[in-house]
């Protein structure tokens, strides 16, 4: 079968596509959707890739910011990443995150965009802290799965699979993948979106490692709540973001440089 060609790719979301935790602002970040971007070029010469994304961004005001300027690029690819930001925070609605992900979803397809998206890990399993959390990632990413269903979005279900909580796939916050979790996100939407030689095996657990003992992993739980718990409900506390004077990285289509 021959492989769907693209020519314009677009990404929304929030700091996972933007690549917070691959890279650092310094440097430059790169992020999983970078990287679906490079995979896709090698069968889509000429593709253009643009990335709306901005860490800190609600389901909301991703739809607000973002979806416009994404219709005005006339993608035939789009991918939608959001939710975890709202999950995240006191007043979450589940229902509310999910029609702001639908109306994202109903309008990119109806412009003629392939669009894909993904589940949420059980951010309990990353940190114990956040075990209060879990029941929201099961009615979001129901939400989500709902959604997509009714607009024909393709779902990359990282849910479930025990390696998306390997602590190797998340950067010391907890809150963003490392490198190699982004690839592991990019693999996996790869793999919804059937793009060649992409397979199951992004699901695949690494090499086990020993456990921490108690008290060494206790520590390591406190150290984690000094240095990021504290300072995100500190940025929550003052009504500040992570994302506040900052725009997309790449908000118009470039060639992809691999």
């Amino acid at each position: 079968m021959t492989a769907l060609r693209y020519e314009r790719y677009v990404a929304l979301g929030d700091s996972q596509t933007e690549g917070v935790g691959d890279g650092d602002d310094a440097g430059g970040l790169r992020g999983w959707a970078d990287r679906l971007a490079e995979r896709l070029a090698l069968t889509s010469p000429g593709l253009g890739y643009a990335n709306l994304a901005v860490r800190g961004r609600q389901a909301g005001p991703i739809r607000a910011e973002q979806l416009a300027p994404a219709l005005e690029l006339r993608p035939d690819l789009a991918t939608v990443v959001a939710g975890m930001n709202d999950l995240i925070r006191p007043g979450f609605d589940a229902d509310e995150v999910a029609g702001h992900l639908e109306a994202m979803f109903a309008a990119l397809t109806a412009a003629g965009a392939r669009v894909a998206t993904l589940t949420f890990p059980d951010v309990s399993r990353i940190t114990p802290l956040a075990r209060p959390l879990a029941p929201r990632v099961t009615v979001l990413n129901a939400r989500i799965r709902a959604a997509a269903g009714r607009h024909g979005v393709l779902v990359a279900e990282t849910h479930g699979h025990p390696v998306v909580t390997d602590p190797r796939l998340w950067s010391a916050d907890r809150l963003h993948a490392s490198p190699l979790g982004h690839q592991r996100i990019a693999d996996a939407i790869a793999h919804a979106l059937s793009l060649p030689g992409a397979d199951g095996s992004w699901a695949e657990p690494l090499p086990p490692v020993p456990a921490p003992g108690r008290l060494r992993a206790t520590a390591a739980e406190l150290r984690w709540a000094v240095a990021f718990l504290g300072p995100w409900a500190g940025r929550r506390l003052r009504g500040r973001s992570s994302g506040d004077h900052r725009t997309a990285k790449r908000p118009r289509l470039l060639p992809v440089d691999r």
